[in-house]
């Protein structure tokens, strides 16, 4: 891979930007406010990185990183995706998004709610689980001992290729943890979320934001998958 289109500019989209322009990928950021406001992330990240529409970030790689609030799913342009691989790093939080009848029902996953907004796109889960400030703590280079995992879901063998190499360039490990009816194994508040990345899993939720993390290993990752409870998306609360 050489261009990774990432739409999105918070926190998760910013952090991956940094990893790939690390790994010698260039990128397109784009997102809702214009490729003007995007001038001093560019200027941040170098050479390989520019900023675009969001329709030039779609169209800029062999895939897309798709980081914005699920919320606004809806108001990307019909077809954006359509036959790209799109590593989607969203989650359901009913505070920002509203409450959603097809996830608080359990009759959907996140990530199959996501499919069907976006038809034809490729669509692998990914980045979803882990906190913005640990993607560039935990990236490690192949084969380092201490190097952490990601899960990835997916309905498409080949995507879910794509992303594992893109992963494995930017410095994590991949486990494949299924189909996106299976992604909600490591959605918020299952057994497989933010947490299991923290040094102290036991720090205060309000100092969650700042806690340093540590190394989650592939073997980690598995166990903390299988032992995941679907949890009861209407009563979640934040």
């Amino acid at each position: 891979m050489s261009t990774l289109g990432i739409i999105g500019s918070g926190n998760i989209g910013s952090a991956v930007a940094r990893l790939a322009v690390a790994a010698g990928i260039d990128v397109v950021i784009a997102n809702s406010r214009g490729p003007q406001s995007l001038a001093d992330l560019v200027q941040e990240l170098g050479p390989r990185a520019g900023a675009g529409t969001v329709e030039q970030a779609a169209g800029a790689g062999e895939a897309t990183l798709l980081s914005i609030p699920l919320s606004a799913y809806s108001s990307l342009p019909a077809g954006l995706l359509e036959g790209k691989t799109v590593l989607d790093t969203g989650n359901y939080y009913p505070h920002r998004d509203g409450r959603i009848a097809e996830l608080d029902s359990g009759k959907l996953t996140t990530s199959e709610l996501v499919q069907q907004l976006l038809p034809g796109a490729l669509l692998v889960k990914a980045f979803n689980n882990i906190l913005a400030h640990h993607i560039p703590q935990l990236a490690r280079p192949a084969g380092a001992p201490d190097r952490s995992a990601l899960p990835i879901a997916g309905d498409d063998s080949g995507a879910k290729v794509w992303a594992a190499e893109l992963i494995g360039r930017l410095g994590y490990d991949t486990l494949d943890a299924g189909t996106l009816a299976d992604s909600w194994h490591f959605e918020p508040e299952a057994g497989a979320y933010t947490q299991i990345y923290l040094a102290d899993p036991d720090v205060p939720a309000e100092q969650i934001m700042q806690a340093p993390a540590a190394p989650l290993p592939a073997d980690k990752l598995r166990a903390a998958l299988a032992a995941s409870h679907r949890v009861d998306v209407a009563a979640r609360v934040f």
